[in-house]
């Protein structure tokens, strides 16, 4: 009984001291900072050790201007742990009340510090940063580099240069550590690339650029045409990246997996012309199985894109040919599954492209095969709107590869199943909960739809014209593209003045520009900018028209002011940090 008693008063006590935490940072965050000062004391009293009850008690101090009572604290823990960081809060206490040749008195024993005792340089160059004294910092690692060799703060060094807008200091030192401690590469460039993106007014990319070059022409190591490569990557620069990629295989002829990795750069930022380039020389440089039939899949995946009707029976005969050069097994599963697609969805011919997925799943299959071949087979049956065969497969891959990234694709597929038949409640439920999914694309589309069944299920509780609009959807996934045009006009003609007809604008106008009509598209996404200016789908109307007229009609004069409307009224827009990157580009500078 005794010990039961003991325990209560112990679990009491630490809810007690919880409690009181919690009060003390909700008035802190508040700026109330009286109330803070005095649950904070006690706090401390209790847990004098304890460094956050310290910092936060001594700025409660400092934000009512006591700096008195400030100063008796840190000297008074001073006296007791003797640490530099301390000495760096007595400095910034003066700081604050504009003394600053005893701040930076202060600031200079806290370097010394370091003479004595190198190790102490963690704790006083990062307290330095947090209050946002970043030559001090500098020093401080400068100081301890030179007491102890050993000690390697060229990374710390490097961004603080950047901090400091002394770029070419940064990129200097960070080229040179990046070469001499290259497992750390990919750690520095995800700064540089941080450094590439930011608001800065130094041309910082044409300084790494030049910078870059210059290795590459003085030290013949083939690290710098990699380095160089990754740069022209981040710039979306594919043909020059490439020059670097052929420069490295002369040299290195061992492998092509990098110029392989390139092509599909490109494909994702929709530069077909140069990952055609791409992929013809790695056909022409291989002899491995597994990298042609890579390659081959990749390439045909751009022909079928850009085909015509009457290219079809050519790309048919040149995908049997392939098949019958490279043969049918588990290696050719991806070449297998593309001439599926092709005659399911462009000669129209299910029947057959189901038989071809059938036999290669008679093949020795992996796991992760199987999961493609039956993503396939489903994707057909979906085309045949047999709605739930399709649905049995794609729950099957659910099941198979659970929490894994194929999985959640399945799960996408299987929502849009739901939504193509019109059972938007079962749909409305999976694209919630797939607009958490870890990977990006796909929530970014789970989110679409959902954003779509709900604001149209609440405009129009029937979902009669949400109904005819899914209609028009699934003739685009069906790659009946005129017959969905005709669908999408019967639906803005029906529902004028309707929640779903600016959606529906946006279908259009992506529709017409998929087959190459650009003034019919930007009619569409210009009603949207007309008179939907304040709706969800006006960033993608001003981007999908900036894009149309820049990249398609070569007039970034007309692209500009799109962009610049984007840039300055759509901060929010997952397109925003692209149209400010290609308006740059237009205007000929890095300045905003």
């Amino acid at each position: 009984m005794k010990n039961i008693f003991i325990y209560i008063v112990l679990l009491w006590s630490t809810l007690s001291f919880a409690q009181n935490e919690q009060l003390a940072q909700y008035y802190y965050e508040r700026g109330d900072f009286e109330k803070a000062k005095l649950s904070y004391e006690e706090l401390l009293a209790n847990s004098p050790s304890n460094t956050q009850y310290f910092l936060r008690t001594v700025d409660c101090y400092q934000q009512l201007q006591q700096y008195d009572l400030a100063e008796k604290t840190i000297q008074s823990r001073y006296s007791r742990y003797k640490q530099g960081t301390l000495l760096i809060e007595l400095g910034y206490n003066y700081q604050l009340q504009k003394d600053e040749k005893k701040a930076n008195s202060y600031y200079n024993q806290a370097l010394e510090k370091i003479t004595q005792k190198p190790n102490e340089v963690f704790g006083i160059a990062n307290s330095f940063e947090k209050k946002v004294l970043l030559d001090y910092a500098l020093q401080a690692y400068q100081t301890a580099s030179k007491v102890q060799p050993n000690y390697n703060f060229n990374f710390q060094i490097g961004l603080l240069y950047g901090q400091l807008g002394k770029t070419d200091l940064m990129i200097e030192t960070l080229l040179t550590e990046s070469f001499q401690s290259q497992q750390n590469s990919n750690l520095i460039q995800s700064q540089l690339a941080r450094f590439m993106s930011d608001d800065i007014e130094t041309g910082f990319r044409d300084a790494l650029r030049k910078a870059l070059i210059l290795r590459t022409q003085k030290d013949q190591d083939v690290y710098w045409n990699h380095y160089l490569s990754w740069f022209y990557v981040q710039q979306q620069e594919f043909s020059k990246a490439f020059i670097q990629e052929k420069a490295i295989y002369k040299r290195e002829p061992e492998s092509l997996a990098s110029i392989i990795n390139l092509a599909q750069f490109a494909l994702d930022e929709d530069d077909e012309e140069v990952a055609r380039e791409i992929l013809t020389f790695v056909i022409a440089n291989s002899k491995d199985l597994d990298v042609l039939v890579q390659a081959n899949t990749k390439l045909m995946e751009i022909k079928i894109e850009e085909a015509t009707d009457k290219e079809f029976p050519a790309i048919d005969a040149e995908l049997t040919g392939l098949l019958s050069k490279f043969e049918i097994s588990p290696f050719t599963l991806s070449l297998q599954l593309i001439q599926a697609h092709f005659v399911a969805f462009n000669l129209k011919k299910p029947e057959e492209a189901r038989t071809i997925i059938k036999n290669a799943m008679d093949l020795p299959l992996n796991n992760y095969q199987i999961a493609e071949a039956k993503m396939e087979l489903a994707d057909i049956l979906l085309f045949e709107e047999k709605f739930n065969q399709a649905l049995l497969y794609y729950s099957q891959i659910e099941l198979d590869l659970k929490n894994d990234v194929v999985a959640h694709e399945a799960s996408l597929k299987a929502a849009k199943t739901s939504y193509f038949k019109t059972d938007f409640v079962w749909a409305l439920k999976q694209f919630k909960t797939l607009k958490s999914a870890s990977t990006q694309l796909i929530a970014n589309d789970a989110l679409e739809y959902f954003l779509l069944i709900n604001d149209n299920t609440v405009a129009d509780s029937t979902q009669v014209a949400l109904k005819a609009f899914a209609k028009g959807d699934y003739l685009l996934y069906q790659n009946r593209k005129q017959e969905a045009i005709v669908q999408f006009q019967l639906v803005l003609n029906q529902f004028k003045g309707n929640e779903i007809e600016t959606v529906t604008l946006l279908r259009l106008g992506q529709t017409h520009e998929s087959l190459k009509q650009y003034d019919l598209a930007l009619a569409q996404f210009q009603l949207i900018i007309d008179h939907h200016s304040d709706g969800i789908y006006a960033d993608e109307a001003l981007f999908f028209s900036a894009e149309i007229y820049n990249e398609k009609l070569q007039n970034p004069e007309k692209a500009k002011p799109l962009y610049e409307k984007i840039i300055f009224n759509h901060q929010d827009s997952i397109y925003f940090v692209e149209a400010r990157k290609t308006y740059r580009t237009i205007r000929g500078d890095t300045n905003l």
